[in-house]
């Protein structure tokens, strides 16, 4: 799912353009402005100021570099400095964007890598990323918890906290909360201490009370509404004791995570503390779906990437894995029903049986992260062919899957009975609109959805199935003569064709309880194809150009990431910076009243050049970006301000073992600039 950005187009002659330079050896995001002069195609001035030990604050400025651009490809060179770089984003719909590098023409070196966004005001009036003054000196008055609660207060007194093996009481029988004391044992206190060093505190916390309303903890408890809120009690005396309180057991993993981060361990000291004490929080999600989609489809991910990937999505809060299975390069999954399927992997040793697919749930629903598998369809779906060529158009002409053919939707329907399963509860498959607000409850009476307890079979449990249907290219089934003439005959148009596939195949996921997922463009593709749609789909949004607010207003739920403009939420778009992911606002335009109708949003992990090499360090830190836009409350949106937690972040992430990248990377997964602290990479 790959868009050329496109070029810019005529501007306005004077461009002022703001941003940040990484300068090699020296400095960290100082400040860095170019003036554009379109009519004479000239950068009239460039200027950067940067920070050296001892030095004091500089200011480098070069005048009349001569402007070239070809397409996206954006080159300023004069003096001594050139400018190389690429241009993001449309004119009018997304905020501009210029990336690249600095380089020294005279030396011949190169200086760092640069972004500058033209300076204004966006549709939102989210404030513009500020630069940092120079020299560095940040500071913020918020904890250091990502993401940020909902609604919190503390104080002043710092307590020592005093681990022991009965440190976590939990007086409810609960198998996954069992496990999850004992992972946050590990998490909340990795040093060893030998020797108890006791102060002069008047307090001390000895253990954390926790209770839960239920403890219910199976599919359907662990679902797209799921309950997570939380409420977590430290108190500064000895008498007032150290509370964790949660509506389901999923809430009380998430107050868990907030209290992990709340203790620090003090090495002169040789204890753990709880700065700031008391504490007060009270915590709950802004949107139920917050998630990351990884694709096994273009470069396939071993069982323990994919685990690892698992844990580190609880530390920010996210609860959705989106399991892109299958594209044109691979389909690595075992379908018993249709064995020749997965010859569609890349090898015999690059494949996924239903045991390792368990093993990933299982290990996904104790941490509270449901797993949303994906079967892209008709388009991205030439691997099928492998196994079962008569689903394809042609041998030379493999997408979209045949229309015309009803052995595809046998297949299909045989393929989502096995592993998706049925929800024999119904939930996501209720008559008439079930669009859904995120708390839940629904737009009117007549759209509610039935809720149950009964057994859910298959592989992946979850209510939602992602279906795909994006970027179909229609001209294979009107250049294939029995797919044309199968047209003909029901007075169909290639794109009435496309509307009754995706329709289909939603109904066959209705059809076991499920409730369909599928990208935009099945409501953007055609007004056939919007007119027709079953109102239970679920539509993940990704095209800019997509106008959010018509679907929530015809009622149906969305799932929203922005792909490929300065803003994305494709970590693929490894030119996009944390603050600018940050920024992205999801309701940005949207009427308060339909807003609820957003059930939440994912960062994208495209796989084309990503694989267990690389995977963890291009996700992270960017997507605790995504994290916070999609836990913490709306105006919590200041770039500066979360400059500093989100650094904390990232070294607590590497701490816990994730190879999270530095925070103020030019390009997200490039290595450290040079010997420093990892709260200042």
């Amino acid at each position: 799912m790959m868009l050329i950005a496109a070029a810019l187009g005529s501007l306005v002659h004077a461009e002022l353009w703001v941003g940040q330079l990484n300068y090699t050896h020296c400095s960290r995001r100082v400040p860095i402005q170019i003036d554009w002069d379109r009519q004479s195609n000239l950068v009239k001035n460039v200027s950067w100021t940067f920070f050296k030990h001892r030095h004091g604050c500089t200011v480098k400025n070069e005048s009349n570099l001569a402007v070239s651009v070809n397409g996206t490809n954006w080159l300023a060179a004069g003096g001594g400095v050139s400018l190389e770089a690429t241009l993001h984003g449309n004119p009018g719909k997304e905020r501009k964007l210029i990336n690249g590098k600095l380089h020294d023409r005279i030396g011949g070196n190169h200086i760092g890598s640069f972004w500058v966004t033209e300076n204004q005001e966006n549709a939102c009036n989210d404030p513009v990323p500020s630069v940092i003054e120079c020299p560095v000196q940040e500071n913020t008055t918020r904890p250091f918890i990502w993401p940020l609660p909902r609604q919190y207060s503390n104080g002043l007194t710092t307590i020592e906290v005093v681990p022991s093996s009965k440190f976590f009481l939990l007086n409810q029988q609960s198998p996954l909360l069992t496990a999850a004391l004992d992972r946050y044992q590990k998490l909340s206190f990795p040093h060893a201490v030998s020797v108890t060093n006791p102060t002069s505190a008047a307090a001390q916390i000895t253990e954390l009370h926790i209770t839960v309303s239920s403890t219910d903890e199976d599919f359907p408890a662990l679902s797209f509404d799921t309950d997570e809120s939380y409420t977590l009690s430290i108190n500064s005396d000895a008498s007032g004791g150290t509370f964790l309180h949660a509506a389901t057991v999923f809430g009380c993993l998430r107050g868990l995570e907030t209290f992990s981060q709340l203790v620090r361990f003090n090495f002169d000291l040789e204890q753990y503390q709880v700065a700031h004490s008391p504490w007060s929080i009270e915590d709950s999600p802004r949107f139920m779906h917050r998630g990351l989609m990884i694709d096994t489809a273009r470069h396939f991910l071993p069982v323990r990437a994919i685990l690892d990937m698992v844990d580190s999505l609880t530390y920010a809060k996210l609860n959705v894995l989106h399991w892109h299975m299958s594209d044109h390069q691979s389909f690595p999954m075992e379908v018993k029903s249709a064995p020749k399927l997965w010859d569609g992997a890349y090898s015999t040793q690059e494949r996924y049986t239903q045991e390792d697919a368990a093993v990933v749930i299982e290990h996904a629903r104790l941490r509270g992260v449901r797993v949303m598998v994906e079967f892209d369809m008709p388009g991205h779906a030439g691997a099928w062919c492998n196994g079962y060529p008569e689903i394809c158009p042609s041998s030379s002409c493999s997408m979209p899957l045949n229309v015309a053919n009803n052995r595809t939707f046998d297949l299909i329907d045989s393929l989502l009975a096995e592993i998706a399963g049925s929800n024999s509860t119904n939930r996501g498959s209720s008559s008439g609109n079930t669009a859904r607000t995120r708390t839940g409850t629904s737009p009117s009476p007549s759209t509610s959805a039935s809720a149950g307890t009964s057994a859910i079979t298959g592989v992946f449990k979850d209510h939602f199935v992602h279906l795909g249907g994006d970027e179909v290219d229609t001209a294979c089934w009107s250049s294939t003569p029995a797919i044309a003439a199968w047209m003909v005959a029901r007075n169909m148009s290639a794109d009435d064709a496309y509307a009754y596939f995706v329709r289909r195949v939603a109904e066959i996921a209705l059809s076991h309880g499920k409730r369909p997922v599928q990208w935009g463009d099945v409501y953007t593709h055609s007004s056939i194809a919007k007119n027709t749609l079953p109102k239970e789909v679920v539509l993940h949004v990704w095209r800019k150009t997509t106008n959010v607010t018509a679907p929530l207003a015809d009622g149906y739920n969305v799932i929203l990431n922005v792909g490929y403009d300065g803003l994305s939420w494709y970590l693929d778009n490894t030119f996009t910076d944390w603050a600018h992911v940050y920024r992205q606002e999801p309701c940005c335009g949207v009427p308060d009243h339909l807003c609820p109708l957003i059930l939440g949003g994912q960062g994208e992990m495209w796989g084309e050049h990503v694989d267990s090499s690389d995977l963890e360090q291009t996700v992270w830190p960017r997507l605790a970006a995504v994290a916070e836009r999609l836990w913490s409350p709306r105006h919590l949106n200041d770039t500066v301000d979360a400059h500093q937690r989100i650094a904390e972040f990232r070294c607590l992430l590497n701490r816990r073992g994730v190879l999270a990248a530095p925070v103020d990377n030019m390009l997200a997964r490039d290595a450290p600039p040079g010997p420093g602290s990892c709260a200042l990479q």
